[in-house]
């Protein structure tokens, strides 16, 4: 027998119990209205939890992939999306975002560094309902990008003649705080090419590449190209400007005195020679001097304008100097650079560097007649043009020596040199006055 009451939902089965002959039925068992099972809420997952975007260089971006999940069991609605930290940013999301249960979402999360060191952030997910956001922890370091720098900043190539080639190096320095990954470096511009490296190459931050550019030029003219450096430094196209100058070579000769011989000259000092340019054939157009050799740096040449034109009637002179930074001999060659046949027109240059004489003042005098005498001054003084100026002592001997030698003295300056005898009883007056002339350097 069952017994339903108002409320209540019975589960109700048969049964027959036997207990000493008696029989009776069993089995009813009530479930309350409000005690029906319950199902699980939405609930929000990301994945991942936390991003790091690692190094990211000064002007660069890093994107990564976010993807939120509804892991509950009804839907849920996102309202809103908050980013904390510099360089942080999403891109991607709609709002708001309902998501059934099982359903994902996927959307960009962005790292781009404005400034050098570590930066953290969050990104917040405000759930409908939910007294709580949902957290992403945001990392990431921000890197003073690579900077690529060509030294030098551009090249010339002048007056080359055609046929022949002239070539030059050009380096590139990475002066930033990450390595600089170069892909290519490339020539542009009738004539140029380039040499000595090969792609691709790393800089880390202070080291430095090299690479020769070549000018072949096929006519006369002028010419303009470009080395190209392609890599992921802040300048991801770094240009070395090129030009060109390029002439076709007369039957005309040129000539210049050589050697050109400056001779002796004092370390410090400065001597000079004259050379002499002289055309053969017809008149004869100098471009430029290029010193080389042994000791370039000792030489210079002065007293042409280029480009100077030789005439067959009409010889140039020129100036050599040699300053010499040492004792000995010193050499150096002198390249003239025209459309002459026999361009380039070079002269030995040679020198001697001496050392610079020391000089020195020999006194001597008379003794004294005054018994007694223990010792002797010696006092100089700088003539001015037209007196002696104040004397000062400058040494003094035993009463028995009557020679002083000054090795204190200065080239191109005149002295004025007297002596006192000194007895007990004190020092007498200047003796006569006697003048030293010590040469210019």
């Amino acid at each position: 027998m069952c017994f339903f009451s108002m409320g209540t939902i019975n589960r109700c089965w048969n049964a027959v119990l036997v207990i000493g002959g008696l029989a009776g039925l069993l089995g009813c068992q009530g479930l309350g209205s409000n005690q029906q099972s319950q199902q699980p809420s939405g609930q929000l997952s990301p994945a991942p939890a936390s991003i790091n975007f690692g190094t990211v260089p000064i002007g660069g971006t890093s994107p990564q992939t976010e993807t939120v999940k509804n892991t509950g069991g009804t839907g849920l609605t996102v309202t809103a999306a908050t980013v904390s930290g510099t360089g942080f940013s999403y891109s991607g999301l709609s709002l708001p975002l309902v998501l059934t249960p099982n359903q994902a979402s996927t959307f960009g999360v962005s790292f781009a560094p404005a400034n050098s060191g570590a930066d953290s952030g969050k990104l917040s997910l405000t759930v409908s309902g939910s007294p709580s956001s949902v957290d992403i922890a945001l990392s990431g370091i921000g890197e003073a990008p690579a900077t690529l720098v060509a030294n030098p900043p551009s090249l010339t190539f002048s007056n080359v003649r055609v046929g022949q080639n002239s070539t030059q190096t050009d380096t590139v320095t990475n002066t930033g705080a990450a390595d600089a990954h170069i892909s290519q470096v490339t020539p542009s511009g009738t004539g140029f090419s380039v040499s000595g490296i090969t792609t691709p190459v790393t800089l880390t931050p202070g080291q430095s590449a090299s690479f020769s550019v070549t000018f072949t030029p096929q006519s006369a003219g002028n010419f303009s190209g470009n080395v190209s450096v392609i890599s992921d430094a802040s300048d991801p196209n770094l240009n070395v400007p090129l030009s060109g100058s390029a002439f076709v070579a007369t039957q005309n000769t040129l000539s210049v005195t050589s050697p050109i011989n400056v001779g002796n000259v004092v370390v410090g000092l400065s001597g000079t020679q004259t050379g002499t340019l002289t055309a053969a054939g017809g008149t004869v157009s100098v471009f430029s001097v290029n010193l080389g050799g042994t000791n370039p740096a000792e030489f210079s040449i002065s007293g042409l304008s280029f480009p100077v034109s030789v005439t067959t009637s009409q010889p140039v002179s020129f100036s050599v100097t040699f300053t010499p930074a040492a004792t000995g001999a010193a050499s150096a060659t002198a390249s003239f650079a025209s459309n002459a046949a026999n361009s380039p027109t070079v002269a030995t240059l040679t020198g001697t560097g001496t050392p610079a004489p020391v000089h020195t003042v020999a006194l001597s005098w008379n003794a004294s007649g005054t018994p007694g005498i223990t010792s002797y001054n010696v006092h100089r003084a700088v003539y001015g043009g037209n007196s002696c100026g104040l004397y000062s002592t400058i040494g003094s001997t035993s009463g028995s020596i009557l020679t002083y030698t000054d090795t204190v003295v200065t080239d191109g300056t005149t002295y004025c040199y007297a002596t006192t005898a000194v007895d007990p009883q004190g020092e007498s007056g200047y003796s006569n006055v006697v003048q030293a002339v010590i040469p210019p350097p």
